[in-house]
């Protein structure tokens, strides 16, 4: 019997002073928060923050720890931060497309892949802290 492989990725939903949210349009889901697996040796708060930096170009404070959404069948964790935008300009990269500050209702709409529009509704309600999602 083979060992399981699980794979444990971090996102954050960074809010700026204006309380827009930062997203990415990624090549393959479309719009969506930043975020990605964590490395070896690497915290999960370290990870969202690199993650956020490398797709986007803006530099982030973790605000608090929001939650995970763990994809059972897939043995996929995701951990969810609350950020800050504190730095930084919104650039592209390999993993993003487009870059950019959207209005939470716009950008609501905006995210269509899967669960992540829950997942970033989850974490802009405080009442639902700390959540554990199993699908």
């Amino acid at each position: 019997m083979t060992p399981p492989k699980h794979i444990i990725s971090a996102a954050a939903i960074v809010l700026n002073e204006k309380d827009e949210i930062l997203l990415i349009k990624g090549p393959r889901r479309g719009w969506e928060m930043p975020g990605g697996q964590v490395e070896e040796g690497e915290s999960l708060k370290a990870a969202a923050i690199r993650e956020t930096k490398e797709e986007s170009g803006i530099d982030i404070e973790i605000i608090k720890f929001c939650g995970i959404f763990q994809n059972v069948e897939r043995s996929i964790c995701n951990s969810l931060f609350l950020g800050k935008a504190i730095g930084g300009v919104p650039t592209t990269s390999p993993e993003s497309l487009e870059v950019g500050f959207f209005p939470i209702e716009k950008a609501l709409d905006m995210v269509t892949f899967f669960n992540f529009r829950e997942r970033i509704e989850y974490c802009l309600d405080e009442r639902m802290h700390p959540f554990y999602i199993d699908i």
